[in-house]
């Protein structure tokens, strides 16, 4: 048990009669919560609508206007309907009046124990640390577009403007160091609204931009029902590992699992958090496909065939330069708290797992306050200190060694897809509600899980496949856009 947990059990004990308990503590002794739809709404918003937006133009090029939209209102249902059976998984057994689970590994342990909670937690975390590499790299690239915008603008589009990202990186490393001291999840509720935002505003701006260029006089570009065409634009291998690096990059868009579950427990016990949470999936995913929708078919519509991979890091777009700017800027900020979102519980987890292995060491338990100026006291605890501040940089150097884009995107979405999104949240619903075997709903909720674990398979090849090819011309840290 935590130390921290341990200090709110003792002081709940003492302070029964007074009732402050009441005011001061939720049932399970911890601090009360004070999460509501908006900040749940935030968080969900600023998980999913990340930088695969921006990919969802390619995405939809390579499966053409019947199976690209089609596959991003499946990926939408699904995330959708799998996350409302992993909200009624935060209590346990009841989803109202059960026991909390704080982590996914803690649902999971409830449910269903065994090697599963083991496997979760691999597929979990290691999921966490290759999003945020992947975050690392593409704040970088939209850091670089920047320059390379004002760059061609200045000297014309036919200019090489070749820029290193690795610099970049490290501005975004010092930023997450400083940032990683924020102490948990429940303390990100304002940089998540920042973020969402941010998010809301590129997103906007990229449609606008494509909107504009679709409608402009003379604009014609070749789109097929079909995608990309073989024979003309790629060859027949060609095709097919891009529409399966086209299917991860999607379920990578709609990725949040990782992060329902902290963000459930930072909700208020009333309303019941489980309803909550569903209304909040219903919204962020609800908004978050609008946007994919409008994004994907009218990047579509204004690239073709050609659309690039981001297309406003890729220079889909070169006017205005000062909006593509300020477009870039703002997937930057996005980024930033976005990696904040996903590396928090990551950090949560190994905090308390020493603080349990150690209870004793005063430099992973104790706390000294600090006066901070227009921040009011903070509580610096040494060991978080220096644990997250080696992560931040350790990420930064692998995305410095591996600055791959859309493969990198694809292959965390589908290695992270079928376990988190679908496996886990199916077998959890199946033993809580001890659905019989063989009953109609336990089959066709196995067919969903055999399906969804068919198109992951086809995903992770076609991104490993992409990885392969740019692993050939590539030399480490030699990063120049």
């Amino acid at each position: 048990m935590a130390p921290e947990f341990q200090k709110n059990v003792m002081y709940v004990s003492n302070e029964l009669e007074s009732g402050d308990v009441q005011k001061n503590f939720d049932d399970d002794g911890r601090e009360k919560r004070t999460g509501t739809l908006l900040t749940a709404s935030a968080h969900i918003i600023t998980a999913v609508i990340g930088s695969g937006v921006l990919s969802l133009a390619w995405a939809i090029a390579q499966l053409g206007w019947v199976a690209g939209p089609a596959v991003l209102f499946a990926f939408s249902f699904i995330t959708y309907f799998t996350s409302t059976l992993l909200a009624d998984c935060y209590r346990s057994p009841g989803p109202i009046s059960g026991k909390r689970n704080y982590t996914y590994m803690d649902v999971v342990r409830s449910h269903l124990g065994g090697v599963k909670v083991t496997l979760c937690g691999i597929a979990q975390y290691a999921n966490l640390v290759g999003v945020t590499i992947g975050y690392t790299i593409t704040a970088s690239i939209s850091m670089v577009a920047v320059k390379r915008s004002n760059c061609f603008h200045k000297n014309g589009h036919e200019a090489s403007c070749s820029i290193e990202s690795y610099p970049y990186m490290i501005i975004f490393a010092v930023i997450q160091i400083v940032l990683s001291q924020i102490p948990n999840f429940h303390k990100l509720s304002w940089l998540s609204i920042l973020a969402a935002v941010m998010s809301f505003t590129y997103a906007t701006i990229g449609l606008g931009l494509s909107i504009a260029k679709a409608a402009g006089v003379g604009h014609h570009v070749k789109t097929t029902l079909t995608g990309v065409v073989v024979g003309v634009d790629v060859s027949g291998t060609e095709k097919v590992w891009r529409s399966f690096q086209a299917i991860g990059d999607i379920a990578f868009a709609y990725a949040y699992s990782t992060v329902l579950i902290e963000i459930q427990d930072t909700l208020k016990s009333s309303p019941p958090e489980s309803k909550v949470m569903k209304r909040a999936s219903l919204a962020g995913v609800s908004t978050t496909t609008l946007f994919y929708v409008l994004c994907g078919t009218i990047g579509y519509a204004a690239f073709g065939n050609n659309a690039p991979g981001n297309f406003l890091t890729g220079f889909g777009f070169y006017e205005p330069f000062w909006l593509i700017d300020f477009a870039n800027v703002c997937i930057a900020v996005h980024l930033v708290g976005a990696y904040q979102v996903f590396c928090q519980p990551l950090y949560g987890f190994v905090e308390v797992r020493c603080s349990q292995r150690w209870p004793d060491s005063k430099f992973i338990t104790s706390e000294y306050a600090m006066q901070v100026p227009c921040c009011g006291t903070y509580n610096l605890n040494l060991f978080r200190l220096v644990w997250r501040t080696i992560y931040v940089i350790v990420t930064a150097v692998i995305a410095m060694i591996f600055p791959f884009f859309n493969d990198f995107l694809g292959l965390i979405g589908a290695a992270s897809f079928y376990p988190l999104t679908v496996y886990f949240p199916i077998e959890m619903h199946i033993a809580q509600r001890k659905i019989p075997k063989y009953s109609f709903t336990w089959v066709w909720l196995k067919i969903l899980s055999w399906t969804c674990l068919i198109v992951s398979l086809v995903a992770a090849a076609g991104s490993i496949q992409g990885l392969a090819t740019d692993v050939k011309g590539y030399k480490p840290f030699s990063t120049h856009q």
